[in-house]
């Protein structure tokens, strides 16, 4: 036990926690905290323009790192811009600690109107953080905190939130610093393994559906095994790229929604889902039929029988879960005529898509894949590249390195990269609409600040070109709020010092990547998509007015 103030007690907490970066904004109500972190430079504390961007960034560094991303805002307003990102972050089942100022403790909940005063902030941060905790004395700051990262992570990742008055911040106490014991994986029941592998152990067509539970899982490596044992084909959700390399000959890639995929499902005697809820984009608003035995993995038993009936039910994390299922199935009879027709079907639908996105989308797409180094992580904000492309065709070939806005929100793109780029240490891209990057446009300002090894590529089609489509199919051509006035994003970008540069073809963007890559630091890549032949839209279902 420690006698320090409790801006000292979160710095001892959050370096228990193992935690090197932290993201916000500094205020009023935090500034105990940030002088800590300063002082004792264990953390870096990195400077964001919002507080939305701030937990999306936090967001982004626990994804592509795999550890606790961690943001600290003030209260009231400052908590409030949270929210979004917080929200995000619960739908991506990301590892998040918000961190939030109070006022102090005399006029907490008095409704004085005190500077930033927000009494029902501890309910704001309940409707999205599974866990949201005040704390009420100096002495209990790095305990609060260690529970609450100790829920974030139990289970299915959830964020998180812990609301500080400021007059605990300052103050002095004997403050414990409890060692943290991490995050203990949970086995599934052995009987239920055992009649899994049996199960398994006795297929013919064998297919393996990996969700994002298996990338946040750690369980990439059993997964492969898994299906290499099986003779299994892979097909992923868009969060469960990476699952298996999408260069492996067993993997089918991350449209199980399309048809041809679908059928194949459908072929399948026995099919082994993991870490996945079965999420609407995914089964085509849970169309996707699977007839065959179905055994459900997942760490989140509320997940499993939500929308398909398992045959089992494996409740425990994926890594561990298919160590043991490897141990017991045996390695699979199944012929080679079942993965040589999920390669055919493979092969079939990649050759549709990329005859859907036209020769010129399909040239920057594989100037991307080409280009990037090894290592890179490629973030996905909502705009119509990443959908058509991004998310379905631009390669993933290992775990962390692809991520998106789960919730399918538009605009988290440039923060989420942000802290991508951190937790990886590798060139990051970005793959980004104009409409979006306005949403956190300053984030530009933290990048150059940074001098961060990322490239934005912003298809800049001068409003959001998805919900254009969309009205013109539903409204019979009526267009509100998607034809925009954009800037010049090439000099938006050289005024934070971000070297930038427009492209009006496909032919010229290879070379501008070559040229954004070799920098080594920041570059922006406005490309004009009045340039390149539209995309040919085919949705998986019908556009329905909902």
């Amino acid at each position: 036990m420690t006698r320090m103030t409790g801006g000292e007690a979160v710095a001892h907490a959050l370096e228990s926690l193992g935690v090197t970066h932290v993201f916000g904004i500094v205020s009023v109500h935090n500034l105990p905290i940030y002088d800590a972190i300063a002082r004792r430079g264990v953390i870096t504390a990195v400077a964001m323009r919002h507080e939305q961007g701030a937990v999306h960034a936090a967001d982004g560094y626990a994804r592509a790192g795999g550890g606790l991303g961690v943001a600290i805002t003030s209260t009231g307003p400052g908590a409030a811009n949270a929210m979004g990102g917080l929200f995000e972050a619960a739908f991506a089942s990301s590892r998040v600690l918000m961190i939030t100022g109070q006022v102090e403790s005399l006029y907490h909940g008095r409704g004085k109107g005190s500077l930033h005063e927000a009494d029902a902030q501890l309910a704001m941060l309940r409707s999205v953080a599974r866990q949201a905790v005040t704390v009420r004395h100096t002495s209990e700051i790095a305990e609060v905190i260690q529970n609450v990262a100790h829920d974030i992570g139990s289970g299915r990742p959830q964020p998180g939130a812990v609301e500080i008055p400021i007059d605990l911040q300052h103050a002095t106490s004997d403050v414990p610093i409890p060692v943290f014991p991490g995050w203990t994986p949970t086995a599934p029941d052995e009987g239920a393994l055992e009649r899994a592998a049996s199960i398994l152990a006795d297929a013919e067509r064998p297919l393996v559906w990996a969700g994002g539970g298996v990338v946040r899982g750690d369980a990439a490596v059993e997964l492969t095994r898994m299906a290499e044992r099986l003779r299994a084909p892979v097909v992923t959700s868009t969060e469960g790229r990476g699952a298996i390399s999408e260069d492996h000959p067993l993997s089918l890639g991350p449209t199980p929604e399309l048809p041809e995929v679908s059928r194949l499902i459908a072929e399948a005697d026995v099919v082994l889902a993991v870490g996945t809820r079965f999420q609407q984009s995914t089964t085509a608003r849970w169309t996707v039929a699977i007839p065959g035995r179905l055994i459900h993995l997942d760490v989140d038993a509320h997940s499993i029988g939500r929308t398909y009936e398992p045959e089992i039910a494996l409740v425990g994390d994926a890594a561990a879960g298919l160590r043991r299922l490897a141990e017991l199935v045996p390695a699979g009879a199944t012929g080679e005529g079942w993965p040589a027709r999920a390669r055919a079907v493979r092969s079939q639908v990649e050759a549709s898509l990329r005859a859907q996105i036209g020769p010129d989308h399909e040239a920057i797409m594989d100037a991307i894949d080409e280009l990037l180094p090894a290592g890179s992580v490629v973030v996905k904000d909502s705009t119509m590249p990443a959908y058509f492309w991004g998310n379905r065709l631009l390669r993933v070939r290992r775990p962390r390195s692809s991520l998106r806005p789960v919730s399918m929100a538009i605009g988290p793109g440039l923060p989420l990269a942000v802290g991508a780029a951190l937790a990886s240490s590798s060139p990051t891209l970005l793959i980004q609409g104009d409409g979006g990057l306005m949403l956190s446009l300053g984030e530009l300002a933290t990048v150059a600040e940074l001098g961060l090894p990322l490239v934005v590529c912003v298809f800049n089609d001068s409003g959001y070109g998805i919900i254009r489509w969309m009205q013109d199919q539903l409204f019979g051509g009526r267009r509100i709020g998607v034809d925009l006035v954009t800037p010049d994003f090439t000099v938006l970008a050289r005024a934070f010092a971000v070297p930038a540069e427009r492209v009006e073809s496909a032919t010229d963007f290879t070379p501008a990547l070559r040229r954004a890559l070799d920098g080594g630091g920041p570059a922006l890549i406005d490309i004009d998509m009045r340039g390149l032949r539209p995309v040919e839209v085919h949705p998986s279902q019908p556009l329905k007015r909902e």
